[in-house]
């Protein structure tokens, strides 16, 4: 792809390092910004540069937040008793799409991986120890991903939580093995959260 400006090919080299966006596509972006005032690109700038300086981690839960604590943990009409542990923050937006969960969060970071070097130390796992220690939740939903390290990160923080004050369910089955969770449908995700089932270890 030739460019007769130096400006625009930098321009779609920077899109083009996004995610899901080919240069073609890239491209596309960078004149449809060249083709509006300048306002909307400073907007556009200025907007992106104002996330990544500002935003934060929630220290209660792990999610991505304005303040300190997110708007989630911050807000009382939600259930504070319960707490639905995710793998990610796209799972978190992912059940907070089905309008089902009116509980809280807690975002690990990820699930025990020793084939990628991940292990319990490198999770968000003792601020969960912590809040289910305090006596304040309830139940424990472990909304993670139905593959064999998901299960994995389930045993682990079961074992773990065993001998705390709480109930530890896992979301049913609507979700296939081996299927992630922020692809799940909306209506799927929403029925397993709602018809969670008690965890129970199988040991040796």
């Amino acid at each position: 792809m030739n460019f007769s400006s130096k400006l625009i090919e930098g321009a779609v080299q920077a899109f083009a390092t996004l995610p899901g966006i080919g240069r073609k596509t890239a491209l596309r972006l960078v004149l449809h910004l060249v083709n509006k005032p300048v306002e909307v690109s400073e907007q556009f700038a200025e907007a992106i540069l104002s996330m990544r300086q500002n935003i934060k981690s929630c220290d209660v839960c792990g999610n991505l937040a304005d303040e300190p604590v997110c708007g989630i943990c911050s807000d009382t009409r939600r259930d504070q008793g319960l707490v639905c542990v995710v793998e990610s923050i796209r799972d978190v937006m992912a059940i907070e799409d089905t309008l089902q969960f009116r509980g809280l969060y807690h975002v690990l970071g990820g699930v025990i991986s020793p084939l990628e070097g991940i292990g319990p130390n490198d999770l968000n796992i003792d601020a969960l120890v912590r809040r289910a220690e305090s006596g304040s939740i309830r139940e424990l939903i472990m909304a993670i991903s139905p593959t064999i390290e998901g299960e994995t990160t389930i045993f682990y923080l079961s074992k773990l939580l065993r001998g705390k004050p709480v109930q530890i369910s896992t979301i049913a089955r609507g979700v296939a093995f081996g299927g992630e969770l922020e692809y799940a449908d909306e209506l799927t995700l929403g029925r397993s959260i709602v018809t969670r089932i008690p965890y129970k270890m199988q040991e040796d």
